[in-house]
């Protein structure tokens, strides 16, 4: 079975919880130079041309291989997904590691809303024995984008039944559920995953926004109290009960609790943006003492972590509500690299490219924060979640 450091694992793009550490596959490169006792390349004349060309030796072919591997799993890293596919593709076609190769090529399809072809990789994996937790988790996620729920839901299960007690196979999966608006079947598997893992704070957490938002507020409560029970002074833990302060509109309760777990020592970024998401979803409006603190909050936690996607979209929002439009979209692009299928991102994106005079990007902003609409069904802010 291969390991599971071989590749990039699934990214995790959602708002609500800490980024989740990643292993990448990194492939030790050899000298690209031709060194004194270094087989080298041999040449031979072109029997069409005459011309003199140069062959690649298995040595050479095993390099470059590493080589390209190595520039697509460093790009997927960085969230650059475009990019990464041909080096990625040009790897494969060398030699490259099948499994690291086409576990990062679905990664990649799928942050780029090529789901099909993430389906294709990802079971070509499957057929030829490289089922692995990961490979079936990109697989749930993928197969539910793409409108298979049935299908998703049997890779999900499929995962679970590899990696029974990970968080993270739940975890990935209600993202998933987020992002297609399946939330019954969100809701099936965090109880799902809560009868393997009872005494997971992250998953009553889950459990509670599921339920929230089929409007089972006096279930949810116990939940997001659970939670905090399991896992007290953390950042979970407050999300938690913000969480279930914001649902019963006590907005100041919400901040007086964020702004205690900071006074507490706890002025991390994910904290520091919970608490402008939470002055932001309170009302406050440009001129606001509240909106000006939830700026430098937000600005803050941009700097020390300038790849959080909750930071990034709100501070666009705030840019764009300033009318400073190019700081706006050079926020909104990351956002949306981070969060492709978040449908605010493209309206914020489309009022600062209209402002600037482009109306082309504009155009293509509306299209996509339409598209997202009609394949949701919903408003941008259905999803009940207020931040990480």
């Amino acid at each position: 079975m291969p390991s599971p450091t071989t590749h990039t694992e699934p990214p995790r793009r959602k708002m609500r919880q800490p980024t989740v550490a990643i292993s990448f596959f990194f492939a030790s490169l050899l000298a690209s130079l031709c060194l004194p006792g270094r087989i080298c390349g041999q040449t031979q004349a072109d029997p069409r041309s005459g011309a003199t060309v140069q062959q690649t030796t298995p040595a050479e072919a095993e390099v470059r291989s590493r080589e390209e591997l190595q520039a697509g799993t460093s790009l997927t890293r960085n969230g650059e997904l475009q990019e990464a596919i041909p080096h990625l593709l040009s790897a494969r076609a060398a030699g490259a590691d099948s499994y690291a190769a086409g576990v990062n090529l679905a990664i990649c399809y799928t942050g780029t809303g090529n789901y099909k072809q993430a389906i294709s990789e990802l079971e070509n994996l499957r057929s030829t024995g490289k089922g692995t937790t990961a490979v079936y988790n990109l697989l749930a996620q993928a197969s539910l984008a793409d409108g298979q729920p049935q299908s998703a839901w049997n890779s999900f299960l499929a995962a679970v039944a590899l990696a029974p007690d990970d968080e993270k196979v739940y975890a990935y999966f209600a993202d998933a559920c987020t992002d297609a608006h399946n939330i019954e079947m969100g809701l099936r598997a965090m109880s799902l995953g809560l009868s393997h893992l009872p005494d997971s704070a992250r998953l009553h957490y889950e459990r509670g926004l599921f339920l929230a938002q089929l409007d089972r507020l006096d279930e949810a409560r116990p939940e997001w109290d659970r939670a905090a029970q399991l896992a007290p002074d953390t950042y979970i833990g407050t999300q938690a009960l913000v969480q279930r302060d914001l649902y019963d509109g006590k907005f100041k309760q919400a901040i007086e609790r964020v702004l205690a777990a900071i006074s507490a020592g706890n002025r991390d970024y994910q904290t520091l943006s919970l608490l402008g998401l939470v002055l932001l979803r309170s009302g406050a409006l440009p001129g606001d003492p509240g909106f000006a603190q939830a700026q430098a909050v937000l600005e803050e936690s941009a700097r020390t972590n300038p790849e959080y996607s909750p930071t990034q979209i709100a501070l666009g929002g705030i840019y764009v509500l300033e009318e400073r439009y190019r700081e706006a979209v050079e926020h909104l692009e990351i956002g949306r690299r981070l969060e492709p299928r978040n449908p605010t991102v493209y309206s914020n994106l489309a009022r600062a490219y209209q402002s600037l005079g482009d109306q082309v990007k504009a155009h293509e902003m509306r299209e996509q924060f339409a598209r997202l609409l009609a394949h949701n069904g919903s408003s941008p802010e259905s999803s009940g979640r207020t931040g990480p």
